[in-house]
């Protein structure tokens, strides 16, 4: 039956199947989702659109928050921090690699040793004088160790390993997203508060001039001192409100400066941002749509929470094996000689090989204690991406929804708007025909004024949602080939 084989062949080939399919521990499957089908995305852009959304900000068309954006993916302390861990981890995974292949080793040595001839229990001084002796001996010593991966520990472990490295890379794209996102929510807020103040400075200057005149009219008798007193009240009250403003303009100041990751010297400094207005920032008419699925790979929180499960379901297999029997192997040669001249002769040269089983044999449950320890990481590291994978979903549920909804609150804020205009003009109109009074005209401007920040605050609002929808989304991130050794 086995005539024309080779046995030595055969038996090669047994022990390669043997070695290559005793990986112990679970190999990892991804967890059964129930997904949605579809999203409630309003517009599914094709490929190369949907690349131009790598930079999302840049929809907005506003050269100085693609420059703020710029400076804090380069300096933001929060990404210098995670890009410590991706050296971190990638040096782990390089360590994981080299215990795959043998260590090579080498050792000099050189010793002059003298041999008493009283250590020997012979009191005779021509003995000992004859024993007494000064020896001198070199050696150069090459040494190879390397363990059998039998069980797969070095396999998982590396497994582990890259996995804690890919999890490095996701967990820097997901925080440069969280800080986009924050800069460019910060720079909104901020313009907002520009906006805001602005229009409290055009108010109280037009209150001023109101108070101005309605002082002439008073000092001549021409109205009473509670029309007088109307207006410089609403002045007052204007002018009491703009330091919150401006207090605020100058927080939102500093925070963006944070972000964006300025020196304290530049933080001291007075800080500008450019003079784009509120107004002036481009609503973005299509929106990235995707599929469930994509969300999957799209959003690094996601993949980062999945690589932690792979690397805590690879560490199952580590423990495992380690209740396991290893075996090493061992190899050197040698040149010994008493004479460094005798080095590399051949009466010099020494030899060995050697293998060893090591296992554990009574241990008190420790081994199956870590086993137990490593599986309930797992459970845990599951949980945890089902809890990520949950609230991904939520955000974008919520994100559609606030985009949607402040769509329909600005369109209502817009149209009051206009009706306040007109409802404010026609009381100036009737005032000046002395067809209404002071008190019902500074109303209708305290309505106007209330109206104008409220629309810069629903303007706001409404960039705002736009913003968390891209970082909902996954937006600002593709995803990119992990670099493995």
């Amino acid at each position: 039956m086995y005539k024309g084989r080779n046995p030595r062949r055969l038996l090669g080939l047994a022990c390669a199947v043997f070695l290559s399919g005793c990986a112990v521990g679970p190999d990892y499957q991804r967890p059964a989702l129930a997904l949605p089908d579809t999203l409630p995305a309003q517009v599914t852009l094709s490929g190369a659109e949907r690349q131009a959304w790598r930079h999302w900000w840049r929809q907005f068309q506003d050269p100085h928050l693609d420059a703020l954006v710029e400076r804090a993916t380069d300096d933001n302390l929060e990404l210098a921090v995670q890009l410590g861990r991706i050296r971190q981890a990638r040096a782990q995974l390089g360590f994981a690699d080299a215990e795959r292949y043998p260590s090579i080793g080498y050792q000099l040595e050189a010793n002059r040793e003298r041999t008493p001839g009283a250590s020997i229990p012979i009191d005779i001084d021509p003995v000992q004088d004859l024993i007494t002796s000064t020896n001198d001996q070199f050696s150069l010593a090459g040494s190879l160790e390397y363990e059998l991966d039998l069980w797969g520990r070095l396999a998982r472990q590396r497994e582990a390993a890259l996995a804690t490295f890919n999890e490095s890379v996701f967990a820097r794209d997901a925080a440069e997203i969280g800080v986009i996102a924050d800069v460019v929510t910060t720079y909104f807020d901020l313009k907002s508060a520009e906006a805001q103040q602005r229009i409290l400075e055009q108010t109280e200057t037009t209150y001023q001039e109101t108070f101005r005149l309605q002082k002439l009219r008073f000092d001549v008798g021409d109205i009473s001192e509670l029309a007088f007193r109307q207006a410089e009240a609403e002045w007052a009250g204007v002018k009491s409100e703009l330091p919150q403003v401006t207090r605020q303009v100058e927080t939102l100041k500093g925070a963006l400066a944070i972000l964006v990751g300025m020196t304290p010297r530049e933080l001291m400094t007075t800080l500008d941002y450019g003079d784009t207005a509120l107004t002036e920032i481009a609503e973005p008419q299509r929106l990235p749509g995707l599929l469930p699925s994509e969300l999957l790979q799209r959003r690094p929180d996601i993949r980062a929470a999945e690589a932690t499960l792979i690397a805590a379901n690879a560490q199952v297999g580590v423990a495992e094996a380690a209740r396991l029997p290893s075996l090493n192997l061992n190899a050197s040669i040698a040149s010994v000689a008493a004479n460094s001249s005798d080095l590399f002769t051949d009466n010099a040269r020494a030899w060995g090989l050697g293998a060893s089983i090591v296992g554990p044999l009574l241990d008190f449950g420790r081994t199956r204690a870590n086993v137990e320890s490593a599986q309930a990481q797992v459970e845990q590291a599951e949980a945890q991406y089902r809890l990520t994978v949950l609230t991904a979903f939520n955000e974008v549920r919520d994100a559609l929804n606030n985009y949607t909804l402040s769509e329909q609150r600005i369109e209502a804020v817009e149209a009051q708007l206009a009706a306040i205009e007109r409802a404010r003009d026609l009381a100036v109109l009737t005032y000046d025909q002395g067809q209404s009074s002071m008190l019902e005209r500074l109303d209708a401007e305290r309505s106007l004024l209330s109206a104008r920040l409220d629309r810069a605050a629903v303007q706001n609002e409404r960039l705002t949602a736009l913003a968390t929808l891209f970082k909902a989304l996954g937006g600002g991130w593709e995803e990119r080939a992990v670099a493995a050794r």
